[in-house]
């Protein structure tokens, strides 16, 4: 490639992809740089994929604020490309008298962003819609759904092709560092290069703090913390007693062990959490237990042996074991003072829901970044 160009987006995950769409579609030429040979091969398609409603984040947070408006746009979005989806609905449990406050907190939140659909059940009415659960009250949220996230990407990819940007596999960005009137990247894979980049996203998800920490001339003291937090997922062997998501009331750490369904209608419980010093997707069988724990409290019926090995995924966190979830940071020169420069990091869930809202926001920062 030429050693000077316009823009490079670094990951090809889904917010990648949503970004080196809108910028391109935008007008500006567009490099997407991967150093894995396919798109999306880590947390874009190791994650439960839900269409998220905004139910659980703080109020004014970016991830309220776009996981709702990437919510909207994604139904859209989907309708107009036919990417398969379904629009399934989710039914939050109270399996005690004593887990109702954390409904009634989170319909409260739900209602602060936006969320207008929430409906109350009685154990009764739960059971008329999921016979199988065990509950003494829950919340139906219409407006969840699932993705096929992979046709997601590859709708994601032909609109940005189409539109006339680049999409380079196993293409390492190796170091990088500030220069007058932009950045200028080393990139290793079969054809090594010297380009001088005028403006630079870093979406590289898992790695968005490695990739920042080599860039020189970038302030070391704008780049968070990285964690890692490791879900498993078990899938169920057989037919699914359940139409819809499920999801227990919120326990400490996180939002409990709960149900989702893929497109042909066959269901996986999870993710739970484990620290990790990285990204390993090694899967732990042994986790099994504390799942039949989880599940049978909402589901009692579960039996012995039902729950098979799924697959692991890895989220990057800004926040460590114990600490309050952190939200999105969406990092423009306004705050690291880099000219050119747009960082991502902690794009951990909903950011599937709200990969075309964030790539809204990062084409309004990248105009910042060239002004």
């Amino acid at each position: 490639m030429a050693t000077e160009a316009d823009v490079a987006v670094i990951g090809a995950g889904v917010v990648g992809l949503a970004v080196a769409r809108a910028l391109a579609q935008a007008g500006r030429e567009v490099f997407l740089l991967e150093s894995e040979r396919f798109v999306g091969f880590h947390t874009s398609s190791r994650n439960s994929e839900v269409i998220h409603a905004g139910l659980y984040y703080p109020p004014g947070s970016l991830k309220a604020r776009l996981c709702v408006e990437g919510r909207h746009a994604l139904y859209a979005y989907c309708e107009a490309k036919g990417v398969p989806h379904a629009r399934l609905g989710k039914v939050l449990v109270a399996t005690a008298a004593e887990e109702v406050p954390a409904l009634e907190r989170i319909a409260r939140t739900a209602a602060a962003n936006g969320v207008e659909d929430l409906r109350w059940l009685s154990a009764a009415e739960v059971a008329e819609l999921e016979p199988e659960l065990a509950c003494v009250r829950g919340l139906l949220s219409p407006s969840s759904g699932i993705v096929d996230s992979h046709a997601f990407m590859s709708a994601l990819r032909a609109d940005a092709e189409d539109a006339g940007a680049h999409v380079l596999l196993a293409t390492p960005v190796l170091s990088g560092r500030v220069v007058a009137g932009g950045l200028a990247l080393a990139l290793g894979g079969d054809e090594p290069a010297q380009v001088h980049f005028r403006t630079v996203v870093n979406a590289a998800g898992p790695w968005a703090q490695t990739v920042a920490r080599r860039l020189e001339g970038l302030p070391a003291d704008s780049i968070p913390p990285q964690h890692f937090a490791k879900g498993h997922y078990f899938t169920l062997s057989g037919k699914s007693p359940f139409r819809r998501l499920v999801y227990p009331a919120p326990v400490p750490g996180g939002l409990g062990t709960h149900v989702t369904l893929d497109l042909s209608g066959r269901a996986k419980f999870g993710p739970d959490v484990a620290w990790v010093d990285g990204v390993d997707y090694a899967f732990d069988e042994g986790r099994a237990e504390s799942f039949y724990a989880s599940i049978r409290r909402y589901w009692p019926g579960l039996k012995d042996g039902q729950l098979e090995p799924g697959y692991t995924g890895i989220r990057p966190k800004l926040s460590s074991e114990g600490q309050p979830a952190a939200d999105f940071v969406v990092q423009g020169p306004d705050v690291h003072g880099v000219p050119g420069l747009v960082n991502l990091y902690g794009i951990e869930s909903p950011g599937l829901t709200a990969a075309l809202a964030l790539a809204g926001e990062v084409v309004g920062l990248t105009a910042q970044a060239v002004a």
